[in-house]
């Protein structure tokens, strides 16, 4: 479920000078740099968002869930759903197919998903749309959000530890800081970059697509100058990533929160300008929404759209957001953008640090590249490199290369010779994890889109073999297309249903790698819409697949084989709660300790397995645990 393969979003991350989404930049949230704050009397302390300085990578990996795996073996979520995809068709990105189960859910709808219970929005798994509305993130009252303590637990969420702005008590008022003078950034009007935005959020909120799947088709298809594509994912994801506090700010105004879908989300856009973008000024904030609603056939709500984001630039100081010493769930909610069942598990899982965790981002983040070890050693690798005029820096791990500013790398020569592939360092780690010696018989059961089978493949030198099982033909397609790519010949890319024991296979493999479907929590900096797919519910049902899943597996290790488990999730149920229930119930299988290999910087929190996490590691959120089938 990681982010294995990042072909198409690499791809115009190039162009926009090679770094990642910052996920933020100057994100209004607490561990966010800049951003405005959600602690004194607004959540958005400091300036507004710049969208020149760090450039947003239009897509990051293609990614579902969160990870690389969209629920079992790929197919796409719904919002509103409430049991995961296995068997299920894959889905198109906004298009008519039935969103999880069977309902097409719109992120902001009839039924919004804020703040409730069993959310409708996450993941690849997860969502259980036919909950009732939990809280709707449309109807909420006005909170007093000014408070005493500055964050849960008593710590602030700046990353550099300065206190946060709060306004002193019960939400006084505090005035925002002078607004600097805001220079054009469109390459035109502007209009046109907005409308593509636009369209991302009404793709991923109506239709329950996937935002960087979908911005990537678009700016891949726009004519846009780089000014404007660059403007255009800058305000989706600030929009996604906020969506709960833009709709908390939007909702104070408005006398009936509960607006046509289409309305809402021409809003959401609007106020992320007027909230969190620094160079934009409010008039054209508020003009191109207008706009926007003309477009949609709305001339008949143009003005109401105008009023309310009128009144949103007036307004914006007064605004009372929910008290952390009264209400701590809902304002560590609306702090965040997170909904509120989630935040209670995380509270639960990791105490303090939670808020650490929902408000990590990381500015200018890297994509990481590996070389082919079939093809190059470390030192020609790194020759290679020189040769590029690419920012680099070395990775966590030994083959592993951080690089920004890049040519468009999914189309360099040498990406697509198979020299080398694009992969997340917790991926890697994985496959590290697995240890894997020349000749060895291995399963990877959940393989697409290939990552880790191909490193493992390469890490044997050709010799061996590794089953790479995918439950559906179009993702073990892509599969093959690795395979091919980088000239593997020990790769036997599957269709095969996981769940299927075959007894057959029973004690044959050195290595089985369960890869498996999860919540995907653990990118959710990288991937704002993630938060949103996952309920309550459909990690409960996650669970019992990841259990039933290594249950139908674990009887093809050999004895003295290994086990890998490993998901993209930050979830103690899916991660080292589900390792120790597995070893509960398979006495024939042990702990064991990860190699050497995984750095020692990470390896030191080691306990049953490994659970990486983003705002202390600096990587994906991403869990693996090591096992043994005894030898007697």
């Amino acid at each position: 479920m990681s982010d294995e393969n990042r072909q198409g979003s690499g791809n115009f991350r190039a162009n926009n000078g090679g770094q990642k989404r910052p996920a933020g930049g100057n994100r209004m949230n607490g561990n966010r740099t800049g951003g405005k704050n959600f602690g004194g009397k607004k959540p958005f302390s400091g300036e507004k968002r710049s969208f020149g300085g760090s450039k947003p990578a239009f897509g990051g990996e293609k990614r579902s869930f969160g990870g690389d795996k969209p629920a079992y073996n790929g197919e796409k979520r719904s919002f509103g759903g409430n049991k995961p995809v296995y068997h299920g068709e894959k889905r198109s990105f906004g298009g008519d197919k039935p969103a999880y189960n069977g309902e097409k859910r719109a992120f902001g709808g009839d039924k919004p998903a804020y703040s409730g219970e069993k959310r409708a929005f996450r993941g690849d798994k997860h969502n259980d749309g036919d909950k009732g509305p939990a809280k709707s993130g449309f109807s909420g009252e006005k909170r007093p959000y000014g408070d005493k303590k500055p964050s849960f637990g008593g710590k602030t969420g700046f990353r550099s530890g300065e206190k946060r702005p709060y306004s002193g008590n019960n939400g006084e008022r505090r005035p925002y800081p002078p607004r600097p003078a805001a220079p054009k950034v469109e390459g035109s009007d502007g209009l046109p970059a907005r409308r593509l935005a636009l369209e991302v959020i009404r793709a991923v909120t109506e239709n329950d697509a996937y935002a960087s799947l979908v911005l990537d088709e678009k700016l891949n298809k726009c004519t846009l100058p780089l000014v404007d594509r660059r403007l255009a994912a800058r305000l989706v994801y600030d929009t996604l990533e906020h969506l709960l506090t833009l709709d908390y700010a939007l909702n104070s105004l408005m006398a009936k929160p509960d607006t046509d879908i289409k309305l809402r989300n021409v809003l959401r856009l609007g106020a992320c300008q007027i909230l969190l973008e620094d160079r934009i000024p409010e008039s054209a904030a508020c003009n191109t929404s207008v706009a926007l609603c003309k477009e949609l056939g709305m001339e008949g709500l143009a003005g109401v759209c105008n009023g309310i984001l009128r009144n949103l630039v007036r307004q914006k100081d007064e605004i009372k957001y929910p008290d952390m010493e009264t209400e701590p769930v809902k304002a560590l909610s609306i702090r965040y953008s997170v909904p509120e069942w989630l935040v209670e598990r995380l509270m639960a899982d990791w105490g303090e640090d939670a808020e650490k965790l929902m408000g990590f981002h990381q500015p200018n983040a890297a994509i990481t590249i590996r070389p082919n070890l079939m093809k190059m050693d470390e030192a020609a690798f790194e020759q290679f490199l020189n040769s590029k005029v690419w920012e680099k820096e070395k990775g966590m791990l030994p083959f592993s290369w951080r690089i920004r500013n890049m040519a468009e790398i999914a189309h360099d020569a040498g990406f697509v010779g198979g020299k080398f592939s694009i992969q997340s360092e917790s991926s890697m780690m994985v496959c590290l994890a697995a240890a894997p010696k020349n000749g060895m018989q291995i399963l990877d059961a959940c393989a697409a889109p290939g990552g880790k089978s191909c490193l493992m493949a390469e890490m044997m030198q050709g010799t061996g073999r590794v089953q790479a099982w995918e439950l559906h033909p179009h993702r073990a397609d892509l599969i093959a297309a690795q395979v091919q790519r980088l000239g593997l010949e020990n790769v036997r890319p599957m269709t095969r249903d996981a769940l299927k024991h075959r007894e057959e296979l029973d004690g044959t493999m050195d290595i089985v790698l369960l890869d498996a479907p999860c919540s995907g929590l653990g990118v959710m900096s990288e991937k704002p819409d993630v938060k949103y797919r996952v309920t309550a519910q459909s990690v409960d049902e996650l669970v019992q697949l990841q259990s039933n899943l290594l249950d139908a597996v674990c009887p093809y290790v050999k004895k003295g084989g290994t086990l890998v488990y490993s998901t993209c999730s930050v979830l103690k149920d899916e991660n080292v709660r589900q390792a120790e229930k597995f070893l509960a119930r398979h006495p024939e299988f042990e702990l064991l300790p990860l190699p050497e290999t995984i750095p020692a910087s990470v390896r030191q929190y080691e306990t049953t397995g490994l659970q990486l996490l983003p705002q202390r590691d600096g990587i994906e959120g991403f869990y693996m645990c090591r096992m043994r089938r005894k030898k007697a």
